[in-house]
């Protein structure tokens, strides 16, 4: 049996729903993360999109992008909850937003060739300069 996880925005608002079977995570330290996050990185779980479900909140979402890749607020208080990736496959849930604990953990930092000078990465996890090879 599949344990299903929850997550919502920082309002409340937009609620979700994910399989813990996710195939991959990573911090993400690319420009575009940065800015969509206001951190030095976005952590992400990677899983197919039909594991991934709204349940709560949908008619509140602000969509940047395409049906087959976006990120995905919530309209009213911002939290980037989710993006649709991999022309529409896969959706990289944003850790943070989960409100359970998942049994993944990121296993590497990827577009470290564009991270904030100002960001340190101090653990051990192995560090691409774009996409994972």
């Amino acid at each position: 049996m599949t344990r299903t996880l929850a997550g919502k925005c920082f309002c409340g608002a937009v609620h979700y729903e994910v399989a813990d079977e996710f195939v991959y995570a990573a911090n993400c330290h690319c420009s575009n993360c940065r800015r969509t996050t206001g951190s030095a990185f976005k952590p992400f779980a990677g899983i197919e999109r039909e594991k991934f479900r709204l349940t709560a909140g949908d008619d509140r979402l602000l969509v940047f992008g395409e049906e087959s890749g976006h990120d995905a607020h919530c309209g009213h208080c911002g939290s980037l909850l989710y993006s649709v990736v991999r022309d529409g496959a896969f959706v990289h849930v944003a850790m943070g937003t989960l409100v359970d604990d998942p049994s993944i953990r990121p296993t590497a930092h990827i577009f470290v060739g564009s991270k904030a000078k100002w960001f340190t990465v101090t653990d051990d996890l192995p560090q691409y300069k774009g996409h994972v090879t």
